[in-house]
């Protein structure tokens, strides 16, 4: 089947690259859809299944998978959206949307990957199809952001490079050369704990610019600001997950070797600065994309703690990363409503949104609910598993300085939300409000709705799927 997906794909892009025609465009849009969502299927009924030795259907890949699958239907719709409502010519579109189809593609690879040099390539392709979606505007800050992107990702990825040659040489001390992921675990118990430390510490730093974690933050920053937030949505969902994937691999690879305990203090340092760093931006951000670009910076960082504390905290790890996917990219595509409701992204020329854009409004006041976590969000489910894995693991203090860091969040999100909601904006020209189409905002509301029913009430085979991501490692 995998072949079948490669060779598809490639025609697909190959095809709304030269196509000019809008009806063609989205024939070919819509069949890419539904091999994506072919795919996703087979996958979750071929569990375990490889496919040209490299790729695999495992439980963890699978999940991502269904995610990316449909973020990118609503991807797809808000991009057309988007592109109509600037009159974006017909070349450019098709620009936009072969970038698209890669980038999926890519993820989609990268999330099957069986073997780490594999992950790493695919990894490396998505920064190229990303970049040019963040040029896309072809604006100053545009081209500023996609040639600081390309450049630290590319350092990011050549770190975590140098990170599987350490893997390399104490895999090759043990007697292996074998990288896959299901063979490496059998052979690092006795190897060379240096050699093991450097591997964890290169691919965490190099992984992380996807994930959008401290110390590599800044990029996704600057790309969230910059690029057309359907994009947005996409780099803060689907390509952070690929990030997480990646460290979660990393981990899940030395997890039962004597450096764990030294990997879980890096992680929890990783976290914390996280979460500090996003409380201190949006504190005194102005920028609506950029405030809830940092948001995602605190979201990471309360997974990679998760991913710390172990216990409960793996599963509560792997939820979040779900549950925030959704809300997220709900997120973003209301953000594109706004700027065409008011023309800018900065918070004080905003305002009465709700006399504006009444159902827009009720998706951005259901998103505060979401992204701070209060009941009835599903976040608040993942965020307890969290807080309860730091408790269970004795970390205390820790604990207490996330709390206050997230209430300084909880009050800073809350201010901005609701002058965008309610306070009368400055200096705005009534006549210049475009109205939007309140059908527009259906896909969030659907979003929003996954995200509490898969966090209040998981399913059965949802949550059989996340125990067997984390069933090797250590309790």
């Amino acid at each position: 089947m995998f072949h079948y997906y490669l060779i598809i794909t490639i025609l697909l892009a190959a095809g709304t690259i030269i196509n000019r025609n809008n009806t063609i465009r989205i024939l070919l849009l819509g069949a890419f859809l539904v091999l994506q969502t072919t795919l996703a299927i087979y996958g979750y009924s071929n569990l375990h299944k490889e496919e040209f030795s490299f790729f695999a259907y495992d439980s963890l890949g699978v999940i991502f998978l269904g995610v990316l699958t449909i973020l990118s239907y609503t991807t797809i719709i808000h991009s057309y959206i988007y592109l109509k409502s600037r009159n974006e010519s017909s070349w450019r579109q098709s620009i936009y949307f072969t970038a698209l189809i890669l980038l999926i593609a890519a993820m989609t690879c990268a999330y099957l990957a069986s073997y780490i040099g594999v992950l790493w390539v695919f990894i490396e392709i998505t920064t190229l199809s990303v970049a040019v979606l963040i040029y896309h505007e072809r604006t100053h800050l545009s081209l500023e952001a996609t040639w600081k992107y390309v450049f630290i990702c590319s350092i990011g990825i050549t770190f975590a490079f140098v990170g599987i040659v350490f893997l390399s040489k104490a895999l090759s001390e043990t007697g292996s050369v074998n990288l896959s992921f299901a063979d490496i675990p059998q052979h690092l118990k006795n190897a060379n704990t240096l050699w093991l430390k450097l591997a964890f510490l290169f691919m965490l730093v190099g992984f992380s610019t996807k994930m959008g974690l401290f110390p590599m933050h800044t990029i996704a920053v600057d790309a969230h600001t910059v690029a057309p937030p359907p994009i947005s949505a996409f780099i803060s969902t689907t390509l952070m997950n690929v990030g997480f994937l990646a460290i979660f691999r990393t981990y899940s690879l030395m997890a039962n070797t004597s450096i764990q305990p030294w990997m879980n203090q890096v992680l929890l340092w990783c976290g914390i600065l996280s979460i500090f760093v996003s409380t201190v931006y949006i504190l005194k951000v102005s920028h609506l994309k950029r405030m809830f670009a940092y948001s995602s910076l605190e979201h990471m960082g309360l997974t990679a703690l998760g991913l710390a504390s172990g216990g409960i905290g793996y599963f509560a790890a792997i939820l979040h990363m779900v549950l925030h996917s959704f809300v997220k990219a709900s997120v973003f595509y209301q953000i594109d409503q706004i700027h065409r409701t008011f023309h800018t992204y900065i918070i004080r020329k905003t305002g009465n949104y709700f006399s504006k854009n009444l159902v827009g409004a009720l998706v951005m006041l259901f998103v505060f609910i979401s992204i701070t976590a209060m009941p009835p969000s599903g976040m608040f489910v993942s965020e307890f598993l969290i807080f309860r894995s730091l408790f269970e693991s004795h970390q205390i203090f820790i604990l207490i300085f996330v709390l206050l860091f997230l209430t300084l969040i909880f009050w800073a999100l809350g201010k901005n939300i609701f002058k965008l909601l309610f306070t009368p904006p400055i200096d705005i020209e009534e006549h210049k409000i475009t109205p939007i189409n309140p059908w527009e905002s259906l896909s969030q509301f659907l979003l929003l709705s996954i995200a509490i029913y898969l966090g209040l009430n998981p399913p059965t085979e949802f949550v059989a799927l996340i125990k067997e991501s984390i069933i090797l490692l250590p309790h």
